[in-house]
């Protein structure tokens, strides 16, 4: 009979469990998750529902839920401070293209592919906002008709999503 080795007991279950540890573990995929009468904006508590414009939810890594936003400005300037260091899962808004604008339901996309109107005549929660497009053409045809000009997500800048004048357009606060 081998005489008991608790040293090579222990390196093979802290293997086996350091292993269990690096595999492949596929992350679900994330769904959108519809706003409601009751979904509040993570940054101020508004209602989503109470303001036109196209809307936006961030889902962060290791929470179950997602943070609501009731304009883009407000997702843009979330994600662009440079404290924001949370891991990302995901990031949608709307696609204005489908949505209506004075009560957007549905119609979420990666907000990463999508394209922007910066500039425009139309109002959000909070005044100018961004409206966001999953298709180059809508964004363009709302350009024409409402001004603005067209950007990618990569080309919003932190300068260009200045929430400081929000109140100043809020006429529901």
């Amino acid at each position: 009979m081998k005489p008991f080795r608790p040293s090579l007991l222990l390196a093979t279950l802290c293997t086996a469990a350091l292993l269990s540890a690096c595999g492949d573990k596929a992350e679900t995929a994330v769904v959108a998750v519809e706003i409601d009468r009751a979904t509040t904006c993570e940054l101020d508590g508004m209602l989503l529902s109470d303001f036109p414009g196209p809307k936006a939810q961030i889902h962060f890594k290791g929470e179950d839920k997602p943070s609501f936003y009731c304009d883009t400005v407000e997702m843009f300037n979330t994600l662009l401070k440079p404290e924001q260091v949370k891991a990302l899962r995901a990031v949608l808004v709307q696609d204005m293209g489908k949505a209506n604008w004075d009560d957007p339901r549905g119609n979420w996309f990666d907000a990463r592919t999508g394209f922007y109107v910066l500039g425009s005549k139309l109002k959000g929660s909070m005044g100018p906002t961004i409206a966001s497009f999953a298709q180059e053409a809508d964004a363009k045809a709302f350009a024409t008709k409402n001004g603005g000009r067209v950007l990618r997500f990569s080309e919003v800048k932190l300068d260009m999503v200045d929430l400081s004048g929000g109140a100043v357009h809020d006429t529901k606060m």
